[in-house]
């Protein structure tokens, strides 16, 4: 459990201060350069995920494998499936000028939070329930400072980027379920 906690507690520090701290963050962001903030702070959200991963990987696979704070009710894969497919779409929205862009306003942290939720739906163990709400959490806390201070995105939409957010989240999808799935994480989605 320690690398799960710990790469969370990586992950989320950085989050939390980019979200909470704006002032303080653009201040890092003026004293380093931007490029310099943004390398320094992926490093930290990319090793707090790598360790996480670790340890979400071995707790699958190991004697808290079994530890359950609830049981799923049953043919919740199939949604959760299903919310995954909305979540990739959602996330490959955001780097496009489109109208998913304009209606979601933000399509990132609506995509993390369809997944987690998916996930949480489908997955009642300890690690997974804390993994998974971390990520949700975080989301919904996005979304909601972004609401408290306006932003929205601006733009003139180009159906285009429509359709390059929805190719995209479906390849991103099918990578996911088939590749990372069961030879990342060793836990198959499809059998």
């Amino acid at each position: 459990m320690f690398y799960l906690v710990f790469g969370l507690a990586i992950f989320t520090v950085a989050h939390l201060y980019s979200m909470l701290l704006p002032a303080s963050r653009d201040g890092l962001k003026a004293r380093l350069g931007e490029g310099a903030y943004k390398g320094v702070y992926s490093i930290a959200a990319l090793i707090g995920l790598g360790v996480m991963i670790m340890g979400y990987r071995q707790l699958s696979a190991g004697p808290e494998a079994g530890d359950f704070l609830y049981a799923p009710p049953g043919g919740m894969r199939h949604v959760t499936m299903l919310l995954v497919l909305l979540a990739f779409i959602s996330v490959s929205a955001f780097h496009g000028r489109g109208y998913l862009k304009r209606w979601l306003r933000n399509p990132f942290s609506i995509g993390v939070a369809l997944w987690a939720f998916g996930h949480l739906l489908s997955n009642g163990r300890v690690h997974a329930v804390l993994m998974f709400g971390t990520f949700l959490a975080l989301a919904l806390l996005d979304i909601a400072l972004s609401i408290a201070r306006g932003k929205r995105p601006f733009h003139e939409p180009q159906p285009r980027s429509d359709v390059i957010a929805v190719i995209v989240g479906m390849a991103l999808y099918v990578v996911f379920l088939f590749g990372f799935h069961p030879y990342v994480l060793n836990l198959p989605v499809v059998r």
